[in-house]
């Protein structure tokens, strides 16, 4: 999907300079506990289901949204498995723009719909072991995601605090 109106807003104020956006995730296992990726037409890359957070979009909406939009699928966030943001979470797009996003990944579960890539933003999609995904191209974030996804026990993960005040 194109930028939002919001994103394209800010965009003409700070041209290509970093733009802090927040980000949902819906991550969709299959019965075997394999986990569901989609290889983006832009990147080639595989990654998670999601996008950006619309201003006052709840974040479980915008994983929704997010699914339905790129899969035709209808979901249901179940679970809040964890909120990641940092260094990794930085991107520099093609045209040059540069977002850090925090992002909150949500399990979900397929209420209805057949799952099938739109053709604009995604080309493919297929369900992943945890070892099927050491070999594919994607980036950092989408590595730490996965990683995550794969070891979730019920906790919502966060990275600790390391901040620590001048002396």
């Amino acid at each position: 999907m194109p930028s939002s109106e919001y994103v394209l807003r800010m965009r003409a104020h700070i041209g290509h300079e970093p733009l802090m956006l927040q980000a949902a995730t819906a991550m969709l296992y299959d019965d075997a506990g394999r986990i569901l990726l989609v290889r983006s037409i832009e990147s080639n890359e595989w990654l998670t289901i999601g996008g950006a957070i619309d201003p006052e979009e709840h974040p479980a909406d915008a994983a929704v949204r997010e699914c339905w939009e790129e899969l035709g699928l209808l979901v249901e966030p179940t679970e809040l498995m964890g909120v990641f943001g940092g260094p990794e979470f930085r991107v520099t797009y093609p045209n040059g723009d540069i977002v850090s996003y925090l992002t909150i990944l949500f399990k979900a579960r397929i209420l209805s719909g057949t799952a099938k890539p739109d053709g604009v933003e995604i080309a493919e999609m297929r369900y992943f072991t945890r070892e099927e995904c050491t070999g594919l191209a994607m980036n950092s974030a989408t590595r730490i995601l996965i990683r995550h996804a794969f070891e979730y026990e019920g906790r919502p993960w966060f990275q600790p605090a390391a901040f620590k005040p001048a002396p």
